[in-house]
């Protein structure tokens, strides 16, 4: 008796689908908490500026402002830019590297950029 050997790969496939399906209707249960960001607005909401960096910034100025390839060192950048141009570049970007609107939060964009201007 010979077995078929397309069962095992539609068996695969019946349960690919199903599994596809059963997570559509899990995201569309999450669809409100996911359309307004969910946990990380609630994280950042209260977070202070070093945590704001770490989370957003450091990645491209390096964890200890030092900078990388990709973005310029920011120790110091209070002695080259005021509070409010920092700001302007936070919120607008700069060039192509630093892309706008990585903090939204105009009180966070304040502490942030008085943070910065204060790094030696």
């Amino acid at each position: 008796m010979k077995k078929n050997p397309l069962i095992p790969f539609a068996l695969i496939a019946v349960f690919g689908i199903g599994l596809m399906f059963l997570f559509g209707f899990v995201g569309l249960g999450n669809m409100e908490e996911m359309a307004n960001g969910g946990d990380e607005q609630k994280e950042t909401a209260n977070a202070s500026p070093e945590e704001i960096f770490q989370g957003k910034c450091s990645a491209c100025h390096g964890v200890d402002l030092s900078g990388s390839g990709a973005a310029p060192a920011l120790k110091g950048v209070g002695d080259r830019y005021s509070v409010e141009e920092i700001q302007d570049i936070i919120t607008n970007g700069k060039g192509t590297a630093m892309p706008p609107g990585l903090v939204q939060d105009a009180a966070q964009v304040q502490e942030l950029a008085t943070w910065l201007s204060e790094q030696k």
